[in-house]
């Protein structure tokens, strides 16, 4: 009986080590939604990105805004399901743009 109890010990804990390192590297995700307006719809959507980006965390805006300044890029993020929709209002347009963020 011992040499079966070590196999089922060595599978079970095998187990539970695999399921905690999935658990470790399971990301958590905040969906966020910012509304920006400009005279051009490329400003406007710049702007509610960083709307997006100040909602979820101060730091990641500031290092978008130190780095490549585009929009769905967000250091040190995931982005995800990243939408932007926009139409004359505002100073010309008004654009909303709503992504998932990842960590």
């Amino acid at each position: 009986m011992i040499p079966f109890v070590r196999p089922a010990a060595l599978a079970v804990a095998a187990l539970g080590l695999a399921l905690t390192v999935s658990a470790a590297s399971a990301q958590t995700c905040t969906p966020k939604a910012g509304e920006g307006t400009n005279t051009t719809a490329d400003g406007a959507r710049f702007q509610a990105w960083e709307a997006v980006l100040q909602a979820y965390d101060w730091s990641v805006w500031g290092a978008m805004m130190s780095s490549n300044q585009k929009v769905g890029v967000a250091p040190g993020v995931t982005v995800r399901d990243l939408k932007s929709s926009c139409k004359p209002g505002g100073l010309g347009q008004v654009c909303v743009v709503q992504a998932r963020l990842c960590r």
